[in-house]
């Protein structure tokens, strides 16, 4: 990840100071590691690795991390149980989080800070969990062969005008499960399915590869729209591939259903583990990811939103323009992911 020069503005203006970390210095919060703070993480970017030097930099608290993928976590938790020594884990889609709750792995936290920081929308209702960077989850189309005018909402990709023309990941992938599981959320079971099945009917071609895979076929021809996250597009966009750089310029960037719910968005987010042997050091950590430096951090960075109000986007992310997002608590993609899962099964989406 390219960190473009929000780090030495930051080192040029001074010290971090967060009302989050501020006043308590290298006070001992827990009997059992004081001045630590371990992480496992699902992300595995420079950004976070920066961030991380800078609280323990602005606390004294040391960041000890771990990275795998998101499922080896959880269940690397479930196995560790009360001896495990992770105080927090981050991880995307709020899918996975929602999971990690309902068995049991997060405890409940909650301050002024983090509840101003984070919109209600983006953090469980219990506070179990909060959003750290948001992602949408959009279309986009080939400029030559698609005019926005033509695209409206995630329904309408049922219409027999798409037959044949739109490419999509598996529905192994969480992504794709969270987003049905917010059309479950507004139309219910049936319309949901019928919504996948109709998908399933226009599709190019079996679903197969990631998100940027899906734009680079659109650039082949191999379909005209196709449904991403707005995180892996900055990527494409911005990387080191000349060719990639180039799909800029090839595929358009809409937000559906901007005259009523709004586009879908995830989260990237973290909790306090059950069994924190240091939680006053994880509270603090994510009142430090979800105030005013770390979010600038992570939006000039990574291409992915901030989940706290007024501040600036990536150039990228502006270019794109403002949009309406769908408000749905995200926690409801993770209690009605098994019904996800089992529609897709049924509607033949692979």
């Amino acid at each position: 990840m390219r960190m473009r020069n929000w780090v030495a503005h930051l080192m040029t203006v001074g010290a971090v100071l967060l009302a989050a970390c501020s006043g308590e210095g290298n006070d001992e919060t827990s009997s059992s590691g004081s001045g630590v703070v371990n992480v496992y993480s699902h992300r595995h970017y420079d950004t976070d690795e920066e961030l991380f030097r800078l609280f323990t930099e602005a606390t004294g608290i040391e960041v000890n991390v771990q990275t795998a993928s998101a499922d080896e976590l959880i269940t690397r938790l479930e196995i560790e149980g009360a001896d495990t020594e992770a105080d927090v884990i981050v991880t995307v889609d709020a899918g996975r989080l929602q999971r990690a709750k309902e068995r049991n792995l997060l405890q409940s936290v909650s301050s002024p800070l983090l509840l101003s920081n984070v919109p209600e929308h983006l953090r469980d209702p219990d506070g179990y969990w909060y959003g750290l960077t948001q992602r949408a989850r959009i279309v986009v189309y080939a400029k030559d062969r698609v005019s926005p005018e033509d695209l409206s909402t995630y329904e309408d990709l049922t219409d027999p005008k798409w037959r044949g023309r739109i490419l999509v990941r598996s529905s192994e992938n969480i992504y794709n499960q969270s987003l049905l599981a917010s059309m479950i959320a507004v139309h219910g079971d049936e319309a949901a399915e019928r919504w996948a099945e109709g998908v399933v009917r226009n599709m190019a071609r079996p679903p197969q590869g990631a998100d940027r895979d899906q734009v680079r076929d659109i650039a082949a021809g191999v379909g005209d729209v196709a449904i991403v996250n707005t995180y892996y597009l900055g990527i494409l966009f911005n990387g080191d591939d000349e060719a990639d750089r180039a799909l800029a310029g090839k595929v358009g960037v809409f937000f559906p259903n901007q005259d009523d719910r709004g586009a879908h968005v995830n989260v990237s987010g973290a909790g306090v583990t059950a069994h924190s042997p240091n939680p006053e050091n994880a509270r603090r950590l994510l009142e430090f990811l979800t105030d005013t430096r770390a979010q600038t951090g992570y939006a000039e960075a990574s291409y992915e939103y901030p989940v706290k109000a007024d501040i600036a986007w990536a150039e990228t992310l502006t270019e794109w323009g403002d949009f309406r997002q769908d408000t749905l608590n995200l926690s409801v993609l993770g209690e009605l992911n098994a019904r996800a899962v089992m529609i897709f099964d049924r509607a033949g989406w692979r």
